[in-house]
C-alpha cells in the first residue's frame, strides 16, 4: 500500500479523504489544510490525522494528492516533486500553461509520476463507448450547471468546459488547427457561459457549450463518425450507439432501412452498451496507484492535462479579442 497525504480539505478534499480511507491500494496518512479552524473540524469529525505543515506531511508519504485551489497547484506540486514524491493533481493541472510545463519538467528531473484529475475519463458511460469512438469528424458537447458560487473565481472554460476539452483531445488523434469562441459574463467577473468551435488538422470539428447559470444540469457529448453516431450522457451515466451497415438483400419487417439519392441502402442498428457503475474519483486515484506500482503511464498524464489547459486558454483568448 502506498502512503498518501492530501493537501486541501475543502469540499472535494473531503471526498478524496473519504475515498482514500476506503481504498485498499493506499494508506491514508493524513492531510494538511492552511485553514486551522477547518483542519481541526475535519480532523475531529472524521478522525483523519491533521499535519501542521506541508513539509511534515510530504515527508511522511509516498504520494501527495493536491486538492487545493488552482492558484496553488503549481507551488504544492513543486514542493512535493522536489521531495521525490509522486503527485496526483486535481484539474486543471495549474493556473498557467507555463506552470504546467514546469511541473512536467520537474517530474522528469526527479523521476516521479504525475496524474491529473480529469475525472470524466473514468465516467462509466465514456469507458463503455470509448473503444467505439473511431476517427470522429463532428463532436458536440453540452455541459450545463446550475449556479454555484464555488468555482466562479475562474472562467467557465476552466471550471466546466475543460472536462470536455480533455475528453475530446483523448479521442481525436490530430492536432488543433483553429479555435473560435465567444463567452458572456452574466453574474461573475469572468464568462459564465461560453461556446467554442475547435477545428483539427484532420478535418474534425468540435462544438462545445458550457454554462454555469442554467436552470438544469446537463453533461452530454455526441460523436459523429463514418457509419456511426455515439451519444454519451456523463450525468445520467448512459450511452447510445447508432450504427449503419449495408442493408440485407431481404430486410426484416422491423428493420430500419435508409436509402440515399444514389440508391445505396443502409440498415440502422441501435444499441445501449452495458455501463458498469463505478466511483470515478476512487477509480482515478486507484489507477494512479497501479501506474506507480507497475511503473506504467498514468491514464491522464501531466502532458495531456497541459494540452487541455493550453486549448482552454486559447478559447479564453478568443473572448478577449
Amino acid at each position: 500500500m502506498l502512503k498518501i497525504g492530501v493537501l486541501g480539505a475543502g469540499h472535494l478534499g473531503k471526498i478524496h479523504l473519504r475515498l482514500l480511507q476506503q481504498s485498499d491500494k493506499y494508506e491514508l496518512v493524513g492531510f494538511y489544510d492552511p485553514n486551522q479552524e477547518n483542519a481541526e473540524k475535519v480532523s475531529k469529525e472524521f478522525g483523519y490525522k491533521h499535519f501542521s505543515t506541508i513539509a511534515t506531511l510530504i515527508h511522511a508519504v509516498d504520494v501527495i494528492d493536491i486538492v487545493t485551489p488552482t492558484l496553488s497547484h503549481y507551488k504544492c506540486a513543486k514542493v512535493a516533486i522536489k521531495s521525490g514524491k509522486h503527485v496526483f493533481i486535481e484539474k486543471p493541472i495549474s493556473n498557467t500553461v507555463e506552470e504546467a510545463e514546469e511541473i512536467i519538467a520537474l517530474a522528469k528531473e526527479y523521476n516521479v509520476k504525475g496524474q491529473v484529475g480529469h475525472v470524466e475519463r473514468f465516467n462509466p458511460a465514456f469507458i463503455a463507448t470509448k473503444n467505439m469512438i473511431e476517427n470522429p469528424m463532428f463532436i458536440e458537447t453540452h455541459r450545463l450547471a446550475e449556479f454555484n458560487p464555488r468555482g466562479t473565481d475562474v472562467p467557465v472554460v476552466l471550471d466546466l468546459m475543460i472536462h470536455d476539452i480533455d475528453a475530446i483531445l483523448s479521442v481525436v488523434k490530430s492536432k488543433v488547427k483553429n479555435i473560435n469562441a465567444s463567452g458572456v459574463s452574466v453574474i461573475s467577473d469572468t464568462p459564465d457561459i461560453a461556446n467554442a468551435r475547435i477545428e483539427f488538422e484532420n478535418g474534425c470539428v468540435a462544438n462545445l457549450t458550457a454554462s454555469r447559470i442554467s436552470m438544469k444540469n446537463m453533461r452530454k457529448s455526441r460523436f459523429f463518425q463514418k457509419d456511426a453516431y455515439i451519444s454519451v450522457d456523463f450525468l445520467e451515466k448512459k450511452c447510445e450507439v447508432v450504427k449503419m451497415k449495408d442493408a440485407p438483400e431481404i430486410p426484416g419487417d422491423f428493420d430500419i432501412i435508409l436509402q440515399n439519392a444514389e440508391g445505396v441502402k443502409k440498415q440502422i442498428y441501435f444499441s445501449n452498451p452495458d455501463v458498469d457503475q463505478n466511483n470515478a474519483i476512487l477509480d482515478e486515484l486507484e489507477s494512479f496507484a497501479d501506474a506507480i506500482n507497475n511503473n506504467t503511464t498514468p491514464i491522464v498524464t501531466l502532458e495531456q492535462a497541459t494540452e487541455a489547459l493550453r486549448v482552454a486558454y486559447q478559447i479564453i483568448d478568443c473572448f478577449k479579442k
